[in-house]
This record gives C-alpha cells, sequence and structure tokens, in this order.
C-alpha cells in the first residue's frame, strides 16, 4: 500500500469543494454517467487520502483516458468542436484527482480550475452566472492558499478569508482594465464547427413547428424604441422568408435573400429603435420591423428585405435600425426568377386547395380582391386558434382547410400561401414574431418564444409586396393582445413550461418581480456585454477627449497605479496587523495603557511589565494577574496550539475583565518602579 500524498487534508477537502463549483454550470449539459465518475474520483481520492487504496497504475489511467475519449464521441458524436473540447477537458481535471500525489500535482488541478471557469462563459453570459463565477474564484483561490498551509496551521476558514481579501483586491484592477483595456472578441465568440442553431426560428417550418415553439417562455430579444413603443398590433418582426414548399414544409433558399438588397421605396414616418439579442442563436438572422436599414457595420440588408448578421450570432448582440413601416418593397416588379420561386407549388399536393383557388380567381380577377375574399373566408367560416391541432395527412393543406379547421399561425399562413400560388398570386410567408411585452422599469419591449408568429407577403402590381395576416381574422386578440389572451379559454398557454415566470404574468407580485430582475439583466446585457469597441471608444472621446491608444495606455497605466499604490501601501504598512490573536490581544492591552503612561518598554518581558503595573494598580492586581498569567501560559509553555480558538477566548475574556477595572486617566502621585 503506498502512503498518501503530501497534500494538507484542508488542502485536499477545498479541491473536492471546487471541483464541485467548477462542475456545477456545466452539469446540465454533461451526460449523467460524467457526475458518476466524478463521484467515483473523488471517493478513490479520499480513500488514498485515508491510506486505504493505491494511486491507479500506468494501466488503469490509460484505461480511464481511453474510456474518457470514447465516452466523449459517443455522446457528442464528434471529438471535434467546442461541446467536445470542453468535456474532454472537464474529464481530465476529474481524472488528475487520481495521480495528485503532491502540491504541485494540486497546483495543476486548481489551475485547469480557473480555465474551467472561462469555458462556462462560452455557452451562457448571464449575470448570474458571472456572480456564480466569482464564488468559484474564492473557492479556488481558498484552495490556492489551503496548500500553502503548514500542518500545524492548517485553518479552513483562514484560508477562505485570505482568499476573499486576494478577490477583493483584484476588483479595482478588473474595473479598469474593463474599461481601458483594448476590446478583442470574447472567447465566447469562437463558432465551433459542432454547434447548431438554438433559437427558436429554423429555416424550415411545417404546420405545428411554431405550435411547439409557442410552448417556450425563454426570451428572444429585447427592444428600446427611441420615441413611442408602437402598437401591439404593428410589431411585426420579420426574421427570415420561406418560399419552397415540398408538399409538407416551407423552407428558406438563398435564391431569395442573396444578391443585392431589393428596391426600397421609403414612405410615411420611421421608427429608429434598437435590438439587444437573447444570445447565442448560431445563425445569422436578426429581427426588424417592415422596412429596415441599419449602419451597424456587422449588418447587411438581404434580397427580401431582412437583417442578417455576416456571420452567425454566437453571443449577446445589440445592433440599432431604423424602419419605414408603410414603405413600398420592390414595387416596379419581380424578375423572371423571382416570379417562378413565388409561384412554385409540387406536382400532385392539395388538390382540393387548388381547385378552391382557381374558383375564387374566376370570381376576383383583380389580386387585392382575391386576396381579400381569402381573407374574409378565414373569418367568417368556423376555424379555430389553437396549440392542440389535429393531426395532418399527406396533403396538409387540404386536411387544414376543409377538414379539421383547426391550427395555429403556421397552418393559416401555408394554407393561404398556397392557395394564392394555385391562384396565381407571387406570394411567401415571413417567420419571426409578432407583439411584445412592455417592460415598464426599463421602458423596453420583451420578445419571447412564444411570440414566433407566421404571415403572408403577397405580390402587387404598383404596390409591391404587401403583408396580410390570416391569423388576425380568427384570432385579433393574437395580434392584439398577444398569446395568453389567445389561449385564455384553451388553457394551453406554457402549460409544457411550469416554472416559466411567463406564465404567471397574471399574478401581480410575481409579475412585478420578473420584471424587475429583467431590467437587471438588460442592463446588464446593454452596459456590460454590450461594451464591445465601438462603445469603448466612444467611452474614450467621451471621458478623455481621445481615442488614440498611445495615449490610452498611458492613462491606462497611470489608472492602474492609482488603483494599486493604496493597495501597496495597506499591505506593506509599518504596523501591519499581526496574524497571531494572542499578540492582537497583547497590542490592544498595550493601546489601552498608553493613555496612563504605563506601556511596556523595549524588550521587557510580560512578568516585569507585569510587576510595574501591579506596583502602580494595586487594587487591580487580581485582574492583572489573571490576565498576564494566561497569557504567559499560552506564549511560553508550547503547550497551546496558535488556532486553538478555546484558550484565545479565555485570554480575551481576561482581557475584557482587566481593561473594565483600569481607570480612563492616570492618577496623580509617585509611581513604584520595578527594576
Amino acid at each position: 500500500m503506498t502512503t498518501a500524498g503530501l497534500i494538507p487534508r484542508n488542502s485536499l477537502a477545498w479541491l473536492l469543494t471546487a471541483q464541485v463549483v467548477v462542475l456545477l454550470p456545466h452539469l446540465p449539459r454533461l451526460p449523467v454517467w460524467v457526475a458518476v465518475l466524478w463521484m467515483v474520483c473523488a471517493l478513490w481520492r479520499v480513500q488514498i487520502q485515508r491510506m486505504r487504496w493505491g494511486y491507479p497504475g500506468i494501466v488503469t489511467k490509460a484505461l480511464a483516458i481511453l474510456v474518457s475519449v470514447a465516452g466523449v464521441y459517443v455522446s457528442q458524436g464528434t471529438l471535434i468542436g467546442l461541446d467536445s473540447a470542453v468535456l474532454l477537458l472537464l474529464l481530465l481535471f476529474m481524472l488528475k484527482l487520481l495521480e495528485m500525489r503532491d502540491p504541485r500535482d494540486a497546483l495543476v488541478v486548481i489551475y485547469l480550475g480557473f480555465f474551467l471557469i472561462a469555458t462556462a462563459f462560452l455557452f451562457n453570459q448571464s449575470m448570474l452566472l458571472a456572480l456564480y463565477q466569482c464564488v468559484s474564484m474564492l473557492v479556488l483561490i481558498a484552495a490556492l492558499v489551503g496548500l500553502q498551509q503548514t500542518s500545524g496551521r492548517n485553518d479552513p476558514g483562514r484560508a477562505f478569508r485570505t482568499g476573499a481579501v486576494l478577490l477583493a483586491q483584484a476588483i479595482p484592477l478588473m474595473l479598469v482594465l474593463f474599461f481601458l483595456f483594448p476590446r478583442i472578441g470574447p472567447l465566447w465568440a469562437v463558432n465551433s464547427p459542432g454547434q447548431q442553431a438554438t433559437t427558436g426560428l429554423s429555416e424550415s417550418m411545417a404546420p405545428g413547428d411554431v405550435a411547439n415553439l409557442a410552448q417556450s417562455g425563454e426570451l428572444a430579444f429585447r427592444v428600446n424604441f427611441e420615441g413611442p413603443i408602437p402598437q401591439h398590433d404593428q410589431l411585426y418582426w420579420r426574421a427570415m422568408t420561406l418560399s419552397q414548399f415540398d408538399g409538407r414544409r416551407w423552407s428558406h433558399t438563398a435564391v431569395s435573400s442573396g444578391g443585392p438588397p431589393g428596391e426600397l421605396q421609403v414612405d410615411g414616418p420611421s421608427i429608429s429603435y434598437r435590438v439587444v439579442t437573447g444570445g447565442a442563436s448560431h445563425q445569422p438572422w436578426l429581427f426588424s420591423l417592415r422596412g429596415a436599414s441599419s449602419t451597424t457595420d456587422e449588418l447587411v440588408l438581404t434580397r427580401d428585405f431582412m437583417l442578417r448578421a455576416r456571420r452567425p450570432i454566437s453571443q449577446t448582440t445589440a445592433y440599432t435600425a431604423t424602419s419605414w413601416p408603410d414603405s413600398l418593397l420592390d414595387p416596379q416588379g419581380l424578375d423572371a426568377l423571382q416570379q417562378r420561386l413565388y409561384l412554385a407549388l409540387p406536382e400532385g399536393s392539395d388538390p382540393r386547395t387548388r381547385e378552391w383557388a382557381r374558383t375564387l380567381r374566376r370570381q376576383y380577377p383583380d389580386d387585392a380582391e382575391l386576396i381579400q375574399a381569402m381573407l374574409q373566408h378565414f373569418n367568417r367560416e368556423p376555424y379555430h386558434y389553437t396549440l392542440r391541432p389535429d393531426t395532418l395527412g399527406q396533403h396538409t393543406n387540404d386536411e387544414f382547410l376543409f377538414d379539421t379547421r383547426r391550427g395555429f399561425c403556421a397552418h393559416f399562413a401555408g394554407a393561404m400561401t398556397f392557395a394564392l400560388r394555385a391562384a396565381g398570386v407571387p406570394s411567401r410567408i415571413v417567420a419571426g414574431y409578432q407583439g411584445g411585452e412592455l417592460n415598464p422599469r426599463g421602458n423596453h419591449v420583451l420578445v419571447h418564444q412564444f411570440d414566433a408568429h407566421a404571415w403572408v407577403e403577397a405580390w402587387l402590381p404598383g404596390r409591391g409586396w404587401i403583408s396580410v395576416d390570416p391569423t388576425f381574422q380568427v384570432a385579433p386578440e393574437r395580434i392584439e393582445r398577444g398569446l395568453q389572451e389567445a389561449l385564455r379559454g384553451e388553457g394551453s398557454f406554457l402549460q409544457d413550461s411550469p416554472l416559466s415566470g411567463a406564465r404567471y404574468r397574471n399574478i401581480g407580485w410575481i409579475n412585478t418581480i420578473r420584471l424587475a430582475w429583467d431590467d437587471v439583466n438588460y442592463r446588464w446585457q446593454l452596459h456590460v456585454l454590450g461594451y464591445e469597441s465601438e462603445r469603448q471608444l466612444s467611452f474614450f472621446r467621451r471621458w478623455f477627449g481621445t481615442a488614440d491608444w498611445q495615449r490610452i495606455g498611458v492613462i491606462a497605466l497611470i489608472a492602474a497605479g492609482l488603483v494599486m499604490l493604496p493597495l501597496a501601501l495597506w499591505t506593506l504598512r509599518p504596523q501591519k496587523r499581526s496574524n497571531d490573536p494572542r499578540k492582537r490581544v497583547w497590542d490592544k492591552l498595550h493601546r489601552r495603557l498608553v493613555r496612563l503612561r504605563l506601556q511596556a518598554r523595549d524588550g521587557e518581558g510580560p512578568r516585569h511589565w507585569q510587576a510595574r503595573l501591579v506596583a502602580a494598580l494595586p487594587e487591580q492586581q487580581p485582574e492583572l494577574d489573571a490576565f498576564f498569567d494566561e497569557y504567559v501560559r499560552q506564549a511560553y509553555m508550547h503547550t497551546v496550539p496558535v488556532d486553538d480558538r478555546a484558550s484565545v477566548s479565555a485570554l480575551r475574556s481576561r482581557l475584557g475583565a482587566l481593561l473594565r477595572r483600569l481607570p480612563r486617566k492616570r492618577r496623580p502621585g509617585p509611581v513604584t518602579l520595578v527594576e
């Protein structure tokens, strides 16, 4: 049996605690077997410390690595990509416990822990995680301090307090670096080949997809308007167009969005706003009102009048845009390729819908009248707006329009677009969000995933693309007041998300707390996560009158010096507070007796000082003798440990009794000196 390593028991306890707090943010993304593996490693390490088990051999360690790599491959489907790399690093962090023999190995574990704290921000940049990672930093620093403690001064509380002091001392310098250090792309902005889209919207849509999305209470984005906030029924947030239909699914095609922007004829008043996305979507699509343009360099306007990022969104992103809701889109006409694209239908699909469209076309030769007739059909016939639509078979539009008549916005938009194409009207589906919730605390609008919506755009000669919404004809309360009002009778709003705060918006105190917390998160995203190079340069110009990096570098060095100088003076002060609690008790008595001019002389021992004090203060002799006897016993007899709290408490009690009997001022008269 091998002997236990040289790592103190206190330090091992801190290391195990540090591993728990570091791994916890990653837990929702980890397979169950990873948590089981950590418990095995922790138990094995504890048994090694207790000298019950031995260290693993070379064969065991090699087998553990092979099994870990195989587990990552089976769980992730690849060894390439961000998720796989982080998981491998977490496994090495765990397995390192088993070969940890001395403080040097423990340092490697601690340094790995610091690195893993940063990897958590690859997946989440919320304020709660940032606060939690401060606690993780504190535990790792405490483990680092505990590793330096000797066996005679093994105090977990002291390690924690020292770690807290070190962390607090680093905060001022951290703030200086945050504001003045050149902003570069954050670590979490790196796109991984293995990452997939995580936003609610995707580039294809079947009739039930948006209904499933409406069961999510997650935040999609926030919007802050420069002027008055538009009415709820005017907030149609465009994300992408769906122009290709295969008989069941509508999909986005590169043909519809590729090439230079279409013809935009600005008309009517404009609306300016700032959008802050809810997080990484790993898609390029952004959100805007009709007729949008943006001066943000990272954004482009597509052929179908959508705002799109130049690269997939991998972090919380803020951008400004201006929209003209009354503008005309492609009023002069469509080219031949677009005509074919927006009239194409799969052969043999939905024959009843085709016949219905041809019948309406014969009755209404004018395109605008035809569109109005279809909207009136949805309004007058017994259609039902629901999150619980019936399952549809091969001819989805036929079964929905003439049989079930129960559906969500995707059903209505898809059926109307199909019918318009069958009647010879170029049309497409617009996927995005509709409406939003006003947060009066921050005066911004919250758009959740359950606000996902789909509507129709049809092209008319001279008018271009016009927006029509068949859902409004069936459930106007959905467009005017939101999804919760539209589904009030059905009771299906967020039924699969019982922990979502948005589900309880009708409960006053819950809603107040939810909106207050949202306002805090909005400011965090806007002022912390949104503090990028452009905003940093604006900060420099506003406060320093320059954006020259050489001058900023000098200012940063001066600011760092001003921050660190007081800390250095405090740390290196001549009368630094002693770490020995008995010495602090002695100093407290000395400061009190300075007032009576009875302080200890240089090099004077406790018994000699005691004799002088008894001669000068005979009435306090019992208290003096009790204090000095206890002090000498603890300081010189070497039988009481330094960190014995009970003994220190007894000494403080003796001091308290003595201080209560001492006079406030020195009495006149001679004092007998004992030499």
